[in-house]
């Protein structure tokens, strides 16, 4: 199974936390994970609800799964009549904000962040982190 390098995982869980601080009135929750959507960094804000918490997991989950973007995997879905459900994994989302961590093709994990008022935003830090991982 092929997964980020540490100094990746820790590269871009440090450019998103030091992105997130410039807002510190607005918590989210950061999340990667490997290719099988096993955790290998998380962190949150003070003051931030748990279902953003838990988003943030659901978005990187996916998107190392799915080999898709969460927003992408939603719009592919939904374009095909079909929703969230249909793929019979509770950790899937919809929610935009998920990014997959990719290189030369293969899947290393998923980036997820939850929290922000849309789902743009979040996936906005989630680039955060991946552009600093220089895959």
């Amino acid at each position: 199974m092929a997964e980020p390098t540490m100094a990746q995982v820790r590269a871009a869980m440090n450019a998103m936390i030091d992105k997130a601080m410039e807002t510190p009135n607005e918590p989210v929750a950061m999340a990667i994970v490997d290719s099988a959507g096993n955790l290998l960094a998380y962190q949150t804000m003070d003051n931030l609800r748990i279902f953003s918490r838990r988003h943030s997991l659901r978005k990187a989950h996916t998107s190392a799964l799915m080999g898709l973007d969460s927003g992408e995997n939603a719009s592919r879905l939904h374009g095909q009549g079909r929703n969230i459900a249909d793929q019979g994994d509770p950790m899937m989302t919809y929610g935009t904000g998920g990014l997959v961590i990719m290189k030369d093709g293969v899947i290393l994990g998923g980036i997820g962040v939850g929290g922000y008022p849309s789902g743009q935003a979040d996936e906005d830090l989630s680039r955060v982190g991946l552009n600093a991982m220089n895959l």
